[in-house]
C-alpha cells in the first residue's frame, strides 16, 4: 500500500502541474517483477527500463566523475524497496551481480536454464529467476514505455503469453 499511496500522490502532483512522472524500475527489476503495479511502476515514461541494475550503478558512478550530482550513499547503500524495516532486495533476489548475469543469458542470449547452470550458476537459482521472469510478464505489459538500448527490450521485442500456463 505504501508504494501505491506514494504513486497516487506523485500522479496527483503531476496532474496539477502538468508534468510527466518518470518511473524508476530498471531492467533487472522489471524482468523479475520486483516492482509494485500502480506504485513505483506508475508514471508516463521509464528511462531505466532497458538498463540492468549493475549498469545503473556504473552509469551513476560515471556521471559523478563529471561532477557529483548523485549522493554517494545512494550508489553504495544496499538496494531495498524500503517497504519494511531492515528489508533488502537480496532477501528475495540473488545479488544483482549474479541476477544480471543470469538475466542477460535468459533474455538477450535466450539460453535455457540448463545451459545457464552449466556455465557456473546454481540450477535452483537460475530456475527461480526464470520462473520470476515468466510470472512478471503481466506487470511488464502494464509498464510505462521506455528507452530501448538492447537487442531485446521488454515490450515489442520480447513478449510472452500471460495465461494458459505458458512456459519458456
Amino acid at each position: 500500500m505504501q508504494s501505491r499511496i506514494r504513486g497516487n500522490i506523485i500522479m496527483a502532483i503531476s496532474n496539477k502541474f502538468g508534468s510527466m512522472v518518470l518511473t524508476t524500475g530498471n531492467k533487472s527489476e522489471m524482468a523479475v517483477g520486483y516492482a509494485t503495479l500502480y506504485g513505483d511502476m506508475c508514471g508516463g515514461f521509464n528511462v531505466l527500463k532497458d538498463i540492468y541494475k549493475m549498469d545503473v550503478f556504473g552509469l551513476s558512478e560515471w556521471r559523478n566523475l563529471q561532477n557529483v550530482v548523485i549522493p554517494e550513499n545512494i550508489i553504495t547503500k544496499v538496494p531495498t524497496a524500503e517497504l519494511k524495516e531492515g528489508q533488502t532486495d537480496q532477501d528475495i533476489l540473488p545479488e544483482y551481480e549474479v541476477l544480471d548475469k543470469i538475466l542477460h543469458r535468459l533474455i538477450e542470449l535466450r539460453q535455457s536454464s540448463e545451459d545457464i547452470a552449466h556455465s557456473g550458476f546454481e540450477i535452483e537459482v537460475v530456475k527461480k529467476v526464470s520462473r520470476m521472469v515468466r510470472f512478471a510478464e503481466y506487470k511488464r505489459r502494464q509498464a510505462a514505455p521506455g528507452i530501448k538500448i538492447t537487442q531485446l527490450a521488454f515490450g515489442r521485442d520480447r513478449r510472452y503469453p500471460i495465461t494458459n500456463a505458458f512456459k519458456l
